[in-house]
């Protein structure tokens, strides 16, 4: 075998190698890390303690998980409310994610309620899952559930977001009675 095509083998062995590497890196790590997060999520509870959440995903086109995005930012704003940055986030992801219609309904509400028109509430639950409920006329509703509290005697509330499908802003919310 000349040295020419030595050369030409060994390259495409490596490039083979690097290759085969390069895409079972990504599956063992996915494997791992979920085993990771399981254990973490098992263990913590037991130990008495807050563990890891699982990772998450989403699409910004799809407007019930742009309803969990605010929600998720919102909440997490409220609840460090003492950070200075923490009202200045929270008009920004009203501004952001409620129409201009859905921005005056929600301070009227406040102003009538004394209570935050997101929330429907002068608290911050420590949970919340969004869920895609209904959609029709260029709208599309989701069921946002708030959970008050830990263990047996947690409340819950749960509120009714519309959203435009066009432009993905929320245009009304409404507590479920």
């Amino acid at each position: 075998m000349s040295v020419r095509q030595r050369k030409t083998l060994l390259t495409a062995v490596a490039l083979t190698a690097g290759l085969t590497l390069a895409a079972v890196t990504p599956a063992l790590a996915g494997t791992g890390a979920d085993r990771t997060d399981r254990t973490a999520r098992t263990a913590a509870p037991a130990a008495g303690r807050t563990g890891a959440v699982p990772g998450g995903q989403g699409d910004p086109r799809q407007v019930s998980q742009r309803v969990a995005d605010f929600y998720g930012a919102y909440i997490d704003a409220v609840w460090d409310g003492e950070d200075p940055a923490a009202g200045t986030d929270l008009k920004a992801l009203r501004a952001f994610y409620l129409s201009a219609g859905a921005q005056k309904k929600v301070a009227a509400w406040e102003r009538k309620n004394h209570a935050d028109g997101i929330l429907f509430a002068q608290n911050v639950p420590v949970k919340w899952k969004v869920a895609y409920s209904d959609a029709g006329a260029g709208h599309a509703t989701s069921r946002v559930t708030l959970t008050w509290g830990d263990g047996r005697n947690a409340q819950v509330s749960r509120i009714d977001v519309q959203s435009d499908l066009k432009t993905r802003k929320i245009t009304d919310l409404k507590p479920v009675r």
